[in-house]
């Protein structure tokens, strides 16, 4: 298969850029997730590893009263992210850098909680966690989400789908495992609800695409990337039933 062309990034990124998040989530499960760390300190250290533009880094500044590193390796991201941080005040306790998650430049045993939405995976998901294993302290929390499938013989356009954006999705019990071999502790996990698909992500999606149609309505080129980006919201509504996002808390043990 062809890679994607500069053109197709460019306008990829006209798109996402403007987005509250890169990916499904909300704020309601995150909430949820972060109960499950019962004993996190009055003001943890967080770090967030494939922030994006940190539409989730925001809501943890919100639910938490710690200090926040993210980190993403797409520069204007982090400028989004950056004047986000600037305009609510938050730069004494939030602080967003352009970084390699798989090798963040971050002391050993350092943070209280590891956030990452969607994110691990670009890293292979048994290295993600063994870097973010490396990275918390004893007793430390890994709150992350990733995709799964939820359904046997999904259609082809599903399949591939997945293939070329994650061709090693699993399961999953395939993850708990994983999480489990990397001498994590699980302690628990649930499904994102579909509303944290559509509302901050699929929703937006759809309208800026629909924008850009009238800016590049006479650029064929311009007009057929948009059209590709249009499937992945139509895929999700026609077949959403085979894949999922499952969200996960596991803990270092002490």
């Amino acid at each position: 298969m062809n890679k994607p062309s500069l053109r197709f990034w460019d306008i990829f990124f006209e798109v996402y850029l403007d987005l509250p998040r890169q990916g499904p989530g909300n704020r309601t499960s995150a909430a949820r997730a972060l109960a499950l760390c019962h004993d996190l300190p009055q003001c943890p250290r967080i770090l967030d590893l494939g922030c994006g533009v940190g539409g989730q880094t925001l809501q943890l500044a919100e639910l938490t009263s710690g200090s926040i590193l993210a980190i993403d390796s797409h520069a204007p991201s982090i400028e989004r992210l950056q004047a986000a941080i600037a305009e609510r005040r938050l730069s004494q306790r939030v602080s967003a850098v352009v970084g390699d998650m798989a090798r963040p430049a971050q002391p050993l045993g350092s943070f209280d909680l590891i956030w990452s939405e969607g994110a691990l995976y670009s890293i292979g998901l048994r290295n993600a966690l063994n870097v973010c294993y490396g990275l918390l302290r004893p007793g430390g929390y890994l709150a992350f989400t990733d995709a799964v499938w939820c359904r046997e013989n999904p259609p082809a356009v599903v399949k591939a789908s997945f293939d070329l954006d994650y061709p090693t999705m699993g399961w999953l019990d395939d993850d708990v495992t994983a999480i489990k071999d990397c001498v994590f502790e699980l302690i628990g996990h649930f499904p994102l609800p579909d509303e944290a698909w559509w509302d901050e992500f699929y929703t937006p999606m759809e309208a800026r695409i629909s924008e850009l149609r009238d800016k590049y309505a006479n650029d064929v080129e311009a007009s057929a990337i948009l059209d590709q980006l249009a499937e992945e919201p139509e895929m999700h509504r026609r077949y959403s039933e085979f894949y999922g996002y499952e969200f996960f808390v596991a803990r270092r043990p002490f």
